[in-house]
C-alpha cells in the first residue's frame, strides 16, 4: 500500500494501462483486460490475470478488452477496471485522488466526457485530460514550451497519434485507428491466406515481437509457429520468416507512413525546417517493430529516432504533467488547449 500525495497519472492504453504516482514513478503496468462472469456480472480478474484467460475461457466466463482503438468501447467495464487498479494502489482511503488521464489527439468531446465520467465514477476527485502526443513528447524529454517544432509519432495498441508540437501546444496532428492491434490482425490474415493455418491473437503478437519487421533486416530470421490447419482441422507446426512479416505488415506500415507524410504537408514551413533539424521521435509499443524508424527515415528523408523506453514514454509524460495540475482546468480542456486559450 502506498502512502503518497493525491495526484495520479493514467495512460489508459488500448493494450496496457500504466499508472504513474507522483513521487513514486510508474507503479502499475497491466494489460487492459477484464474477465467477468457472464451469468452474475461479477468481475473476476483484471489486468495480467484476465489476459491469461483470453481465448481460453469456459462459456460463462468472458475476457474482454474494454478499450478499442484508443477510446472506451465498454464504459461500465472501463470504469470498473480503473476502480480495481486504483483500489490495488490506494486501497480504501478517505481522500479521493486527482487524476490526469491520457487520451488520443483525435478524441471527440463525447469520448472525452466518457473518460472523465469513468475517472470520477472510479473514485477520482477531479479528472484532467492530456493528449497522447503531448504526453509522449514530455516523456521523451522534449522541452515542449520552446517555440521550436518537434514531431512525435506515437504508435500505441489501438491508435497512432502523429503531432507537431511547439510552444506547449499541438500545431498539426492526426490520429488514425491503425496501430499495434492491426499489426497482429495483419499477421493472422497473412498466415491464414499464405499457409492456410489459423493462429490466435497471442501467437500473432509473439511473432510481431520476435521476428516482426517493416524494413529489410541484414539477415533473415525465422520462428516456429503452431496453429490449426484449416484443411484438416488438426494442429500444424511450420516456419515463418522475417521477410514474410514485411509482406504481412506492408499495408499497415504504409498507412502510418502516409499519415506522417500528410501531417508534414500541412505543417507551417518554419516548423518543417525545425523538424528536419530535430528529427522525428517515435514512441509507443508499435515503434518497437523492427525497422520502423528506418522506414520513416527512408520515406521522409528526416532523421528518425525511437525514444528511450518508448512504451513508458506517455506514462512518464502524464506523470510529469502532474506538476502543473494546479494550472489545469477541469475536464475536457486539456493541457495543450489550456495554453492556447491563455
Amino acid at each position: 500500500m502506498f502512502n503518497f500525495g493525491r495526484d495520479i497519472g493514467i495512460d489508459l492504453g488500448t493494450a496496457t494501462v500504466l499508472v504513474f504516482v507522483k513521487g513514486k514513478g510508474i507503479v502499475l503496468r497491466e494489460p487492459s483486460v477484464v474477465a467477468l462472469d457472464k451469468n452474475s456480472g461479477k468481475l473476476l480478474k483484471v489486468g495480467t490475470e484476465a489476459q491469461m484467460m483470453l481465448g481460453r475461457t469456459p462459456g460463462n466466463i468472458v475476457a474482454i478488452r474494454p478499450l478499442r482503438e484508443g477510446v472506451i468501447s465498454d464504459y461500465d467495464m472501463t470504469e470498473r477496471m480503473i476502480k480495481e487498479f486504483l483500489k490495488k494502489l490506494i486501497g480504501f482511503r478517505l481522500f479521493k485522488p486527482r487524476l490526469v488521464i491520457c487520451v488520443p489527439s483525435g478524441i471527440t468531446e463525447v469520448e472525452e466526457r466518457a473518460v472523465i465520467d469513468a475517472g470520477i465514477q472510479a473514485g477520482a476527485r477531479r479528472v484532467y485530460l492530456i493528449e497522447e502526443p503531448v504526453a509522449a513528447a514530455i516523456g521523451a524529454g522534449i522541452d515542449i514550451a520552446k517555440p521550436d517544432g518537434h514531431m512525435v509519432v506515437d504508435i500505441g495498441g489501438g491508435t497512432t497519434d502523429i503531432a507537431v508540437i511547439s510552444l506547449s501546444g499541438i500545431v498539426e496532428s492526426t490520429s488514425i485507428k491503425i496501430a499495434g492491434d492491426q499489426f497482429d490482425e495483419a499477421i493472422v490474415k497473412y498466415i491464414r491466406r499464405k499457409h492456410n493455418v489459423l493462429i490466435g491473437e497471442r501467437t500473432a503478437e509473439e511473432l510481431k515481437m520476435n521476428i516482426g519487421c517493416v524494413f529489410p533486416r541484414n539477415e533473415e530470421i525465422t520462428a516456429r509457429v503452431k496453429g490449426r490447419d484449416l484443411m484438416t482441422g488438426l494442429p500444424r507446426e511450420f516456419e515463418v520468416s522475417s521477410s514474410e512479416m514485411i509482406e504481412a505488415f506492408n499495408e499497415v506500415s504504409t498507412r502510418i507512413v502516409e499519415a506522417v507524410h500528410s501531417v508534414l504537408e500541412i505543417t507551417p514551413p518554419e516548423l518543417v525546417a525545425d523538424i528536419s533539424t530535430n528529427g522525428i521521435i517515435m514512441t509507443g509499443g508499435g515503434s518497437l517493430v523492427w525497422g520502423f524508424d528506418k522506414l520513416i527515415e527512408h520515406k521522409t528523408g528526416i532523421e528518425t529516432h525511437v525514444a528511450d523506453e518508448p512504451v513508458s514514454c506517455v506514462a512518464y509524460g502524464t506523470g510529469k504533467s502532474l506538476e502543473w495540475i494546479s494550472d489545469m482546468q477541469d475536464g475536457t480542456i486539456n493541457l495543450s488547449r489550456r495554453r492556447q486559450m491563455q
